[in-house]
């Protein structure tokens, strides 16, 4: 039976960051900041690492947070939920583009790392 299911969207993530977040500030006063996280993984076909690569999405005060700590080359874990947004180009062509709309975040290494 179907509703015998428990259905469940939870993401964990842990990388590198691919980039200094960039931070939106809006009129209604939420603050939305985004950046992407390198993660690594063992490819046995290749028999070598290789990079997944996930959009990271955070707000309000997750949002500033990430904003002010977050760096480039930054090991960072992230949980959240799998969500996707879909929009039409400038030729009308419809797209989408999945990402983590992450509800907690860490920051992990050494406090004064120079990474």
């Amino acid at each position: 039976n179907e509703k015998d299911f428990l259905m469940i969207n939870s993401v964990v993530v842990v990388g590198r960051a691919g980039q200094d977040p960039e931070m939106k500030y809006f009129e209604s006063g939420k603050v939305k900041t985004t950046f992407s996280l390198a993660v690594n993984r063992w490819d046995s076909k290749t028999k070598g690492e290789v990079t997944d690569w996930f959009n990271i999405e955070l707000w309000d005060k997750l949002a500033e947070i990430a904003g002010e700590y977050v760096k480039k080359g930054k090991l960072v874990a992230v949980d959240g939920r799998l969500a996707m947004s879909k929009w039409n180009d400038a030729s009308g062509a419809s797209r989408e583009r999945y990402f983590v709309r992450a509800q907690n975040m860490r920051l992990l290494g050494a406090k004064n790392s120079q990474e």
